[in-house]
């Protein structure tokens, strides 16, 4: 577990920030964007979060 919450250079699809939060709390990487999929299905700002933490989080 890292003290950081940063988006790697390697193993991003996107934007880094579902493993960049795996990779801050030693969850697996598969399992955090599963559940971002999962979690768009329900009515929520989920978008506008991803947004916000790519913005926010820095690169590696």
């Amino acid at each position: 577990m890292t003290t950081a919450l940063q988006r790697p250079r390697n193993g991003a699809l996107i934007a880094g920030v579902c493993a960049g939060i795996a990779q801050r709390f030693g969850w697996n990487v598969g399992l955090v964007r599963l559940l971002f999929v999962v979690s768009c299905i329900l009515p929520g700002p989920q978008f506008l979060i991803y947004v916000a933490l790519w913005i926010v989080m820095p690169k590696q």
